[in-house]
């Protein structure tokens, strides 16, 4: 697939507006009522944010989110407010050439201090546990399941959010004890509905969704889903003509950036290594791929 030219986004900078917060990827503002997300087209792996960027990737991130938030609007109340940059605050349209197209007005929720993750399949951190354990998060699974193999059903497997490293794996019970136990059931029961939902979409546009984590706030008493959604960055998509269990799977997100990552003299601490230009066009081709089989949209 082609990829128009385009000079990547690595930092925002929009004076006189009150910044947030500065991840990985999200630059985020404070826009008075509302917050202003901003997915810049960084790319991190082994939790270090490399020098280069991947051109589209803040797009695709956006345009997929929103295109996910529409899909579920029935189901969740999502904090989705606009991206039409001409109707944010005056003075935050000064900066439409950072914010057109990556941009979005979000709803300040009081967000719930855990990640909520489902997974169809037994693929990353997942088999690892069970290979180890024959449980994931607690969840105890059936033995002579394979690598990347289907489950007998999706699991909610929650963990940790951690400001630096890895988040943590738990279990539905230590998640019931950070957030109470009916919110905790209320979430395991939201995040497998929105997992089928969305797995049954993908399947349909030739994509398998092996797992993926939302992360959810409050608003007004009702739980809200938040932040991102069923991206590349937090979801594993295979291409189902590919699938076969027990083996490695091509994939859409940025294992193909760890995979180079792996041949090179790195120790994996900052400052990451420069990728080199077939590696970021490769990359940047996997998240439009996926944006486009997904939503059959043109960016």
């Amino acid at each position: 697939m082609p990829v128009t030219s385009s000079t990547p986004l690595l930092e925002t900078n929009l004076e006189g507006v009150q910044p947030i917060a500065r991840g990985k990827v999200r630059d985020i503002y404070d826009a008075g009522e509302h917050l202003l997300f901003i997915a810049t087209d960084r790319i991190s792996a082994f939790d270090v944010v490399l020098p280069n960027g991947i051109p589209h990737k803040g797009e695709v991130l956006t345009k997929l989110s929103m295109f996910w938030f529409d899909f579920l609007k029935d189901v969740v109340p999502t904090h989705f407010v606009t991206a039409d940059v001409d109707e944010y605050p005056e003075n935050l349209r000064t900066y439409k050439d950072q914010l057109d197209g990556r941009s979005m007005l979000v709803k300040k929720l009081d967000m719930v201090p855990i990640e909520c993750v489902a997974r169809g399949y037994i693929s990353g951190s997942g088999w690892k546990e069970y290979q180890q354990t024959g449980e994931v998060c607690g969840v105890k699974l059936s033995a002579g399941l394979r690598m990347n193999g289907l489950l007998p059903e999706p699991i909610f497997t929650p963990a940790t959010k951690a400001e630096t490293g890895h988040d943590e794996n738990i279990t539905f019970e230590r998640a019931a004890g950070i957030v109470g136990e009916e919110l905790c059931a209320q979430l395991r029961d939201l995040t497998l509905d929105i997992y089928s939902r969305a797995s049954q979409h993908a399947l349909a546009c030739g994509l398998v969704l092996a797992d993926t984590k939302f992360e959810f706030g409050g608003l007004d008493g009702e739980v809200v889903l938040g932040d991102e959604v069923l991206t590349p960055d937090s979801s594993r998509y295979w291409p189902l003509e590919f699938y076969q269990a027990g083996k490695p799977q091509p994939s859409y997100d940025k294992q193909f950036v760890r995979d180079y990552l792996e041949t090179v003299d790195w120790d994996k601490t900052p400052p990451g290594p420069e990728l080199p230009p077939d590696i970021i066009e490769k990359t940047s081709e996997k998240y439009l791929e996926a944006y486009y089989t997904l939503t059959d949209e043109d960016l």
